[in-house]
């Protein structure tokens, strides 16, 4: 495709690189995801695997910027479900999960990577730590404590207000792991890239609870094998949380179940852990029906990551 037009550059022209080419490939890609996945745009019902991908290379800008890095938080769990479709009985507007996978250095896709994601209900609980509550807020497991669980850690990473968290948050932010408390696993998956380094889930909109705004977190290993037992051995080259915009928020909370959550939300500007520098930082790409947000979002990101650093958050 390139070489039809060379025969009447200049030579200097001809000389571009293959890695300046990519890079001006991606400025023009992202250009048109500029004009076409506003979040007040319609909903992209009839769109293909081809456009959510297409949406999720648009939304990361040039291809050389790293995803931001951010804390784990206390309530991952390795690997646990191998699995797309990670909604199981869970209410929430559904949540199309988009995500691509490039070498920041190469702007290759990273193929078979292990992808992570997790996230909380819509009334602010996690799977697998249901006696911590939402920091008692509507949707709070009956006698769930109103107080951080046990042992979890009083400071913060470097950089964000000391002192302790919001009492009875699950607080997806800082803080050490901490062990489940039960055998639920909704709202979480692992699944492999493709050949384009994407990988889609499906899911629900997350809901929040005390201290945090709403988010979802997502790991990427590299490296590993995969086996009839799942995926093995390798190293977590990115661990990251992906966030959504306020104006897609605000229309979530007259919708059932989100509804019923009456816990004071943290908005995208109060969050600490955010980075607040858009697509770089987490920021998704949304495409949904902003009359009719109930009826689905479409959400897609590229995550640029460096393969071979490990970063465990």
């Amino acid at each position: 495709m390139t070489e039809q037009g060379t025969a009447h550059e200049p030579k200097h022209k001809q000389d571009l690189t293959r890695r300046k080419v990519v890079a001006v490939g991606a400025g023009a890609v992202v250009a048109v995801g500029v004009g076409g996945t506003v979040a007040t745009g319609a909903f992209a019902g009839d769109t293909g695997a081809a456009d959510a991908t297409a949406t999720a290379s648009s939304s990361a800008g040039a291809c050389y910027k790293l995803t931001s890095e951010t804390v784990e938080g206390p309530y991952y769990i390795d690997a646990d479900k191998i699995r797309q479709d990670i909604t199981e009985d869970q209410e929430g507007i559904p949540l199309t999960l988009t995500l691509k996978v490039i070498d920041a250095d190469t702007c290759k896709p990273v193929r078979n990577a292990a992808v992570d994601v997790w996230h909380c209900t819509a009334l602010g609980v996690y799977s697998g730590y249901e006696s911590v509550g939402n920091g008692g807020g509507g949707g709070a497991p009956s006698g769930a404590p109103t107080d951080a669980p046990s042992g979890t850690p009083t400071d913060v990473p470097s950089g964000t207000p000391t002192g302790e968290p919001p009492s009875g948050g699950p607080g997806g932010g800082g803080g050490g792991h901490v062990e489940p408390t039960d055998d639920e696993r909704y709202l979480r998956g692992t699944w492999k890239t493709d050949k384009h380094g994407t990988v889609t889930f499906t899911s629900v909109f997350p809901g929040w609870y005390q201290g945090r705004c709403v988010h979802i977190h997502v790991k990427v290993h590299v490296d590993g094998a995969w086996t009839d037992a799942g995926y093995e051995g390798g190293h977590t080259c990115h661990t990251g949380q992906l966030f959504f915009a306020e104006e897609a928020v605000l229309r979530t909370e007259d919708v059932a179940p989100y509804s019923a959550n009456a816990v004071t939300r943290t908005t995208l500007t109060e969050d600490t852990i955010y980075p607040q520098n858009g697509a770089e930082g987490g920021l998704l790409t949304l495409k949904y029906n902003k009359n009719r947000i109930s009826k689905g979002v479409r959400a897609a990101l590229t995550l640029g990551v460096t393969p071979d650093e490990t970063h465990e958050g």
